[in-house]
């Protein structure tokens, strides 16, 4: 499965519904360690099909970069039953990244 473009429209549908959890990665396009951790999330997707992977570029959708109080990038938060269970901020490995959905 690839990531899904995460905005406030589908937010609701996408994550808090979602009946897998969710991986979502809060990036901006002019963020060096988000395009260093882009590919990362990109093969957690391909490779989860049991997890659902979204991004939300926080330039077009300040509202829920404001939501989850994101203040550093790339922030990914994992959310299970629609609620924010971890979260984790800079550029991490994989493996620290799937354990934050398996924990």
């Amino acid at each position: 499965m690839s990531e899904i473009k995460i905005t406030k429209e589908n937010f609701n549908n996408e994550v808090v519904k979602s009946n897998v959890p969710v991986l979502v990665d809060f990036w901006a396009p002019w963020c060096g360690p988000c395009r260093m951790l882009g590919p990362v999330i990109s093969e957690i997707a391909s490779e989860n099909p049991n997890i659902k992977v979204g991004k939300v570029n926080v330039d077009e959708e300040p509202e829920l970069a404001a939501m989850f109080g994101i203040s550093s990038i790339p922030t990914v938060i994992s959310f299970r039953d629609g609620q924010a269970v971890r979260s984790s901020v800079g550029v991490r490995s994989k493996q620290a990244i799937l354990s934050m959905v398996n924990a």
